[in-house]
């Protein structure tokens, strides 16, 4: 079936952002503790001579891709917590034997988000410095967050910095401490309160790691747990690893770094974060919401940067954080932090909140309407402000799962009122887009204005991505009102 296309004139760049198999970060390689045993006594029966041999021959194949990798080295034997007194050469072969290489983006590079730059500085006129957010996909399906450095000239045209040599996760700041009352909200939400509520009640209204630590070790230790009882712990677990911070050397190129999986709950996929740059009482700072998946459960997250150095990531709570696709507005809505969320996995809502961390009551905005979205809708990004609404790009899935991208007008001061939209997809995927590892998709998570040109970098079938500029105004031109029954 052919797609009726809107009469919106759509220009596509000759850019894409395709897998780079070159990209490759290190991670610790923890095999069973009889391997590692194993590993370790080898390594200890090699003479001084033999281990100079192979740590000068493993330095000269690994420096030039690592920045410091005698430090990787020595963090992960660290790591072993060994009680063994040897030479640094042996304990840095040591290390070396319990870390690897993983190629972050070998499967997939998709699902972008784009937001301004904290610094624009030294640019031509009314040109604008972005940075563009990727869900990275490598082995077994592991997903991060991944950036890339560009420019938008007077024309809306996207032009990407060379990449830097380096990649680097980041190293996770341990003074987090956590809030009893937030953590076992979320457990009730996910029914695994119950089974530890004696785990709970022994907490401070703000406890460390080290202190739910030692709880779990005395609750595991008093009984015999159940089936029940041990999912709720790891279900614990899995949750207070989901909120930690994180940091960048503040050197190490934008493009290099890489926000990947920390915890057991985030083991499968960091995914589809949707960057806004938000501005309150004239401070400016960066969020974005994606969900972390561990395989089974899926959890709403959201990342606070101002320099996309150093991030916060936390976990939402409420009724309303729920499910995938939640995109926050780029600024309060009488004096309330406004999102768009997808609850239900069918429709849209819009909710409001106090706590940007809670969110409560969602409120339907939209049903689907036209044919392409009979399945199900959702957003594509953040809300854009213009002169004539909140311009909101959204999703559809039609027959046979094709996704088509569309927009809806929302008034600027009462968001909840949908003022119209655009009949038919602004953007489907082509014959040269619609293959690959999920066909016939294509999607955003988040898009920008500079000028009179709306910038929507997008994945083409969830395998690489490219970047579409519309004309706002063309955009605006074609919103019409919703037919009555939809609303």
């Amino acid at each position: 079936m052919k797609i009726k296309v809107s009469p919106v004139k759509v220009y596509r760049q000759e850019l894409s952002f395709d897998p780079d198999h070159s990209r490759v970060i290190t991670r610790f390689f923890e095999p069973s503790q009889i391997r590692k045993n194993n590993i370790v006594r080898r390594v200890l029966g090699l003479s001084a001579d033999e281990v100079n041999a192979i740590l000068a021959q493993t330095l000269q194949n690994f420096e030039d891709r690592h920045r410091n990798v005698k430090r990787i080295f020595k963090d992960n034997y660290d790591k072993l917590h060994l009680d063994i007194d040897t030479s640094l050469e042996r304990t840095l072969l040591i290390g070396a034997y319990f870390t690897m290489e993983y190629s972050i983006e070998t499967a997939a590079l998709l699902n972008p988000s784009i937001v301004a730059h904290p610094d624009q500085r030294n640019l031509k006129k009314r040109s604008l410095r972005v940075i563009l957010s990727f869900r990275a996909v490598g082995e077994g399906h592991m997903s991060s967050i991944v950036f890339r450095e560009g420019i938008i000239n007077s024309r809306g045209k996207l032009s990407i910095l060379p990449n830097g040599h380096h990649l680097e996760s980041a190293k996770i700041i341990q003074n987090t401490l956590y809030s009893k009352k937030d953590i076992s909200s979320i457990l009730r939400q996910l029914q695994c309160y119950d089974p530890i509520e004696q785990i709970m009640n022994n907490l401070l209204e703000e406890f460390s790691y080290d202190e739910l630590m030692k709880g779990v070790e005395k609750f595991r230790s008093k009984k015999s747990l159940s089936h029940e009882c041990n999912e709720a712990v790891e279900t614990l677990l899995w949750l207070v690893k989901s909120n930690y911070e994180i940091k960048f050397d503040k050197e190490l190129n934008i493009a290099g770094r890489v926000i990947f999986p920390r915890s057991k709950g985030e083991i499968k996929a960091l995914e589809d974060a949707r960057f806004v740059s938000f501005e309150d009482n004239k401070e400016q700072q960066y969020f974005a919401t994606y969900t972390a998946y561990d395989g089974h459960n899926i959890l709403p997250e959201i990342i606070e940067t101002k320099d996309f150095i150093r991030f916060k990531i936390m976990t939402l709570v409420g009724k309303g954080a729920r499910n995938k696709g939640m995109a926050l507005f780029p600024e309060k809505i009488k004096g309330k932090y406004a999102m768009i969320s997808r609850v239900d996995n069918e429709n849209l809502f819009i909710m409001f909140s106090d706590d940007i961390y809670h969110w409560e009551e969602p409120v339907l905005l939209k049903k689907p309407t036209y044919y392409w979205e009979f399945y199900q809708i959702g957003n594509n990004g953040s809300p854009l402000k213009t002169e004539k609404g909140w311009l909101l790009l959204i999703h559809g899935v039609g027959p046979v799962r094709t996704y088509c991208i569309g927009a809806i007008l929302l008034d600027l001061e009462d968001p909840t009122k949908v003022i119209g939209m655009i009949r038919d997809p602004i953007l489907f995927s082509n014959e040269d887009e619609r293959d690959g590892y999920v066909p016939n998709v294509v999607y955003s998570c988040g898009s920008i204005v500079h000028h009179d040109y709306l910038i929507m970098p997008y994945a083409m079938s969830d395998s690489r991505s490219g970047v579409a500029k519309f004309q706002v105004g063309e955009l605006l031109e074609h919103i019409e009102p919703l037919p009555q029954a939809s609303h």
